[in-house]
């Protein structure tokens, strides 16, 4: 099973993301009113970066409240380790738990297609376990 089945029901438009000229302070605005814990920012067309809770929390310890009107392209992980919708769901979990990495943009020839979290990926694993338990019971109870 691979990303884009994950991805396939979103809505590209629906992708919350910042520009890289966005002030951590508005960043950190939109990440709490949307009650997400990371977001991928943009320079143009292109993933530039991801910015997270955690980048916020390390900006703020290092530098105090002054980080707040810096723009996200100075706190934000980068370069942004992306999948493309191909990509196997356990190669992206594996990718996840090896890196410390609980959200990637997926991107398509360059394009940024989905964003997706560790959450995304285990509601899917446990909809798949699910689906086969009761694919087994149906079985047993008709044979």
């Amino acid at each position: 099973m691979t990303i884009a089945k994950i991805i396939a029901s979103r809505a590209v438009s629906d992708i919350v993301s910042c520009d890289v000229t966005t002030r951590l302070s508005d960043a950190i605005e939109t990440l709490a009113t949307r009650r997400i814990g990371a977001m991928p920012v943009m320079r143009g067309d292109s993933v530039a970066g991801i910015v997270s809770e955690r980048d916020v929390i390390y900006c703020l310890a290092n530098k105090g409240r002054e980080c707040l009107d810096l723009p996200v392209e100075a706190i934000m992980t980068s370069p942004a380790i992306t999948v493309a919708p191909t990509t196997l769901i356990d190669e992206a979990l594996s990718l996840m738990s090896r890196r410390r990495f609980r959200h990637f943009p997926v991107v398509e020839n360059e394009a940024l297609v989905g964003f997706i979290s560790i959450g995304d990926i285990v509601k899917h694993r446990i909809d798949e376990v699910e689906h086969e338990a009761a694919a087994m019971r149906t079985y047993i109870q008709t044979g």
